[in-house]
């Protein structure tokens, strides 16, 4: 087990180093290959050519490229500074850099963005799971009856509304018509706990309703395929109770391809839920990307997309310790 670890930690590092280069290579190798100057972008157009000349001496984009990803990946871990001549501005790690237009360090920006997006994909992950899998289950043991035929046709709801659409249709309905709800801005976990959980409440459903489906047709697919295996037929041939035979040998196998989704849809929402947070207007992760993306912030966007990278080879790294603790088979690949 202890190989096993430590071979998956092996690609998890070296899976950021390639993500890192290829994303530093992007936003500033290719710009200046182009004829970009990133200067440019952090002063403006209507800047003079000494003041541009002193920006890329400070930000270090007067060096070969090699050097400046160098220097920007031991900012990560031991932080870096930036020299003007007359001053020099330190960067604590971890540094991402500043940003173009708001000159903040954008890993500060990460930080305050992030428990937005923490709450929002870490509270509708539980929802989609208990939901997805409860109902894929429960269709697949009923399956041909009016139970699983309205399962399947509100999974297949769930699958073709985007999130937009339900986003808007949510408030309309449970808001507006019904007032069973109340529409607020996101409120700090720590500031106050039941404006918090309200409006959360919404968003969650929100974005769970679209997941869960997707994971209702898978649960059951897989569900009606290992019913069939033969190891259930003898389970049950040995007179096990069918509570005993669903729970401790159908489940366990169709959580396999459901744990793979998991980390992959986490991981990926955890770098931030775009669509969910525009459509309610929650500033994470999410929208501040967008927002870099729009004003060509380029050390914001490389921030969140190595953010989001973290995030999703670290879901992948738990998928794989849960496949051991699920498959034991899995610990000799």
């Amino acid at each position: 087990m202890l190989v096993y670890l430590i071979r998956r930690l092996f690609n998890v590092a070296a899976t950021l180093l390639v993500v890192s280069a290829v994303t530093f290579g992007i936003f500033f190798a290719v710009p200046k290959l182009t004829g970009s100057d990133p200067a440019l972008m952090y002063a403006g157009r209507e800047t003079s050519e000494t003041a541009l000349q002193g920006i890329r001496v400070k930000m270090g984009f007067d060096k070969p490229i090699s050097e400046q990803y160098w220097v920007f990946l031991k900012g990560i871990f031991v932080g870096r500074d930036y020299d003007a001549g007359t001053e020099v501005t330190h960067c604590a790690a971890p540094c991402f850099g500043y940003s173009f237009k708001s000159e903040a360090p954008v890993w500060q920006t990460m930080l305050d963005r992030m428990p937005v997006t923490l709450s929002l994909a870490l509270g509708a992950a539980v929802i989609w799971v208990l939901a997805g899998v409860a109902t894929g289950v429960v269709s697949a043991l009923k399956r041909r009856t009016a139970i699983d035929r309205t399962v399947m046709v509100g999974a297949l709801a769930g699958v073709s509304l985007p999130i937009f659409f339900t986003g808007m249709v949510a408030p309309a309905v449970f808001v507006y018509s019904l007032g069973w709800l109340d529409v607020s801005n996101y409120k700090p976990l720590t500031e106050d706990p039941l404006a918090w959980l309200n409006s959360m409440i919404l968003p969650w459903v929100t974005l769970a309703f679209l997941f869960a489906a997707t994971y209702a047709r898978i649960t059951r697919a897989t569900m009606l395929e290992v019913l069939g295996e033969d190891y259930i037929r003898t389970a049950r041939a040995k007179g096990l109770k069918e509570g005993v035979v669903i729970r401790k040998h159908a489940l366990r196998s169709t959580l396999t391809p459901i744990v793979t989704m998991f980390g992959l849809d986490l991981g990926g929402l955890l770098g931030g839920a775009v669509l969910t947070e525009t459509t309610f207007n929650f500033q994470g992760l999410g929208t501040a990307a967008v927002a870099a993306i729009g004003q060509g912030d380029l050390p914001v966007i490389m921030g969140v997309t190595l953010l989001a990278a973290l995030f999703v080879v670290m879901a992948n790294l738990i998928v794989d310790l849960l496949y051991a603790v699920i498959d034991p088979r899995v610990r000799l690949t």
